[in-house]
């Protein structure tokens, strides 16, 4: 998906809501065990609750990766079940160097067909160029995430007083451009999304940490938006989890409709 095209959806739902689809087998209504494949009909319930409202959907794949090959053909039937002209991230948190990271990026881009994958920095350049080499396709890069260890390095200051996640941001943007490289800043650092923000003006920025881990979405806006909006915000348990009944779908869409009518004042809609 290019960057028009994801910019128009936004514009076109009045929205920038990302599913997080991070489906816990223990967590879903028990009803579902009866399926085969218990995590794909939970997906798809949701996905049918929600598709007309959010712009992205975001498997994270540990939870696919933890039920060894039913986990992978439940993402790839997820995968195959979203509607075309949704954003799709695959969480995976990838990032090696030479071959490694390129076939990284053929499983998620040419397999799997996601539009995105986030990579983590920490191996540098030879690690990230390989996913930036398919057309169309983007890198959602680690910046400053919102896990209390994100402290552990991503703050460190260097001898010149830089917080090394700014030098990440400094140094990335020489691989790849806003057409085609996103940065993952928490919801749970809004001062640091508007540092973010100065440095990187044009690029989206994909920031989980809405609801449960105690992201403001005011604040994520108002620190993060750019001229296209330039936000993805994600929000999983919030929504997956709404509702444990029978109605869980009713209220997983309950629950998405009103960070959307949210997100929609934001954008003046």
């Amino acid at each position: 998906m290019t960057r028009k095209e994801l910019t128009d959806k936004i514009r076109e739902r009045k929205n920038f809501l990302c599913i997080g689809l991070d489906t816990d087998i223990q967590k879903i209504p028990g009803h579902f065990q009866q399926f085969d494949d218990p995590v794909f009909e939970f997906n798809k319930a949701i996905i049918d609750a929600t598709s007309d409202i959010c712009v992205a959907y975001k498997p994270n794949l540990a939870f696919y990766e933890a039920l060894g090959p039913a986990g992978w053909k439940s993402l790839e039937k997820t995968m195959e079940y979203i509607p075309k002209g949704i954003f799709t991230i695959a969480d995976a948190k990838r990032g090696d160097i030479g071959n490694t990271s390129k076939l990284y990026a053929k499983t998620f881009f040419s397999y799997f067909q996601f539009d995105a994958v986030t990579v983590a920095p920490y191996m540098g350049e030879d690690s990230v160029t390989p996913f930036l080499e398919f057309e169309d396709k983007w890198v959602i890069l680690l910046c400053l995430t919102s896990n209390p260890g994100s402290n552990d390095f991503q703050q460190i200051r260097s001898a010149s007083g830089t917080p090394l996640f700014v030098s990440v941001l400094e140094k990335a943007t020489q691989w790849g451009t806003p057409e085609n490289l996103m940065f993952v800043v928490g919801a749970t650092h809004p001062e640091g999304l508007g540092e973010v923000r100065s440095i990187v003006p044009d690029h989206f920025l994909l920031v989980p940490g809405l609801g449960a881990q105690g992201g403001d979405l005011d604040a994520v806006f108002s620190h993060g938006a750019n001229r296209d909006v330039g936000l993805l915000v994600n929000s999983s348990r919030d929504i997956l989890y709404a509702g444990s009944g029978a109605d869980f779908a009713d209220k997983a869409r309950e629950k998405a409709l009103q960070i959307q009518r949210n997100m929609s004042l934001l954008l003046g809609d």
